[in-house]
């Protein structure tokens, strides 16, 4: 029976952080998204330990080939991980307030912050508030 291909995970793009810890998660991923340039990808390997990976890799593909199996090439080397589990975090923050536009502040309120700003904006105003905050 042939080997099923390898299903990718992530794919950053330049110079991704790896952060090692001993719990919960064994190995973090952080960088840039290479499917999409202006989000921030965050790859978490849950049950990992032992991992000997450089502080920084240049655009790494993470694939998965078997169950609690991962493989992370970049630069020509390759490193395969078993890991419990694999946490993805796409930044996308960018991308819905880009969709939602931001509601515009009732007139009163705004009036009000002008009024204040020029209160506050004169020194006779500014004695005032003083006096108010005593």
């Amino acid at each position: 029976m042939p080997e099923a291909p390898p299903t990718p995970i992530a794919r950053f793009r330049g110079a991704v952080r790896c952060r090692c810890a001993t719990a919960p998660l064994g190995l973090t991923l952080s960088g840039r998204s290479a499917d999409h340039p202006d989000e921030e990808l965050t790859v978490g390997f849950a049950g990992v330990g032992g991992v000997d990976l450089p502080e920084r890799l240049e655009e790494p593909v993470v694939e998965s080939d078997a169950p609690g199996r991962f493989r992370i090439a970049a630069g020509g080397r390759t490193w395969v991980l078993n890991a419990a589990s694999v946490h993805l975090h796409r930044e996308v923050a960018g991308a819905f307030y880009r969709a939602i536009p931001p509601r515009a502040a009732p007139r009163r309120r705004r009036l009000l912050y002008r009024m204040l700003l020029g209160i506050a904006g004169s020194r006779v105003g500014l004695a005032v508030l003083r006096a108010l905050r005593r």
